[in-house]
C-alpha cells in the first residue's frame, strides 16, 4: 500500500502554509494567501525515517511532497536491477508534481537519506490552484523545464567523462547543493554504494578512487562525511586537465 496511507507516518499539523518560509523556495510562492489557506486546510504533514522511501518507481500518487526538512535521493533501477541515482532533494523541493499534472505512474523511486519531514497535498488542491492561477502553472512550468535541464546535463557528463572525472564533478556538485557543516564536512552522508551509483561504476571502483582522492590530498574521509580540500584540483579533474 503507497505509503502516505500509513497511519504511523503523518500527523496532522495546525501550521498554514502561508506562514511557511519554504513556500519561498518553490512554485507556491505564486499563490496568494487565500489559495495558500486552502492548502493548508487539507494538506498533511509526513514524517519518515531515514531509509524510508516515499513513493516506488512504477506507483500512482493521488498528491504532491513539498519537502519541509532533510534530504531525500530519487533513483532509478536500471536493466541489471542496479540502482542509479539520478537527483537529490531537500527541503523547499517539490515531489510528484510531473505525475500529477500529467496523471502518469512516477518514474522514480524517493528514499529518506535522514530523517525527513513533508506536507502531502491532494492532487485536487494543485488543480484547482492551477485553474485560478497562471503562475502558479508557470512556475511549475519553469521548475519542470528546470529539472529537464539538470537531467540532460546528468546524461551528458554520463557519456562523455570518464569515471574520475565523473567522481570530481559529483563532489563538487555535492558541495554546491548542501553547503557544509560546523567542521568543513559536505551537509550529506552518502554511503559507498550510494556514490559507486550516482557515478555509474562499482562499489569497489568509487572506494579506490576516493581513497586516490584522499591520498592525494583533494579530500579528506571521516566515515560517510567528505571534506573538499582542494576544489581547484577537483575542478581540473572534473574537466579533463
Amino acid at each position: 500500500m503507497f505509503v502516505y496511507l500509513c497511519s504511523s507516518l503523518f500527523l496532522f499539523i495546525m501550521s498554514k502554509c502561508h506562514q511557511c518560509i519554504i513556500k519561498q523556495f518553490n512554485s507556491f510562492k505564486s499563490l496568494s494567501t487565500k489559495e495558500l489557506s486552502c492548502i493548508s486546510d487539507s494538506k498533511t504533514e509526513m514524517s519518515f525515517k531515514k531509509g524510508q522511501v516515499v513513493f516506488t518507481e512504477g506507483s500512482s500518487i493521488n498528491g504532491v511532497f513539498c519537502v519541509k526538512s532533510g534530504k531525500c535521493k530519487l533513483s532509478k533501477l536500471n536493466s541489471n536491477g542496479k540502482e542509479q541515482i539520478v537527483r537529490f532533494v531537500k527541503g523547499g523541493d517539490v515531489l510528484g508534481y510531473r505525475s500529477v499534472i500529467v496523471n502518469e505512474p512516477v518514474t522514480l523511486t524517493v528514499t529518506a537519506l535522514e530523517d525527513m519531514k513533508a506536507c502531502f497535498i491532494p492532487k485536487v488542491e494543485i488543480f484547482e490552484a492551477i485553474e485560478k492561477n497562471p503562475k502558479f502553472i508557470m512556475d511549475m512550468m519553469k521548475t519542470a523545464c528546470s529539472d529537464l535541464k539538470d537531467a540532460n546535463m546528468t546524461l551528458s557528463k554520463m557519456a562523455q567523462k570518464n569515471v574520475r572525472e565523473r567522481l570530481a564533478d559529483t563532489l563538487l556538485f555535492l558541495q554546491d547543493s548542501f553547503d557544509l557543516t560546523e567542521d568543513g564536512y559536505i551537509n550529506i552522508q552518502l554511503s559507498r554504494e550510494e556514490i559507486s551509483s550516482i557515478i555509474g561504476t562499482a562499489t569497489e571502483s568509487a572506494i579506490r578512487l576516493l581513497s586516490e582522492f584522499k591520498k592525494d590530498k583533494l579530500i579528506n574521509l571521516k566515515g560517510k562525511n567528505i571534506q573538499i580540500l582542494n576544489a581547484q584540483k577537483l575542478r581540473n579533474i572534473s574537466e579533463g586537465f
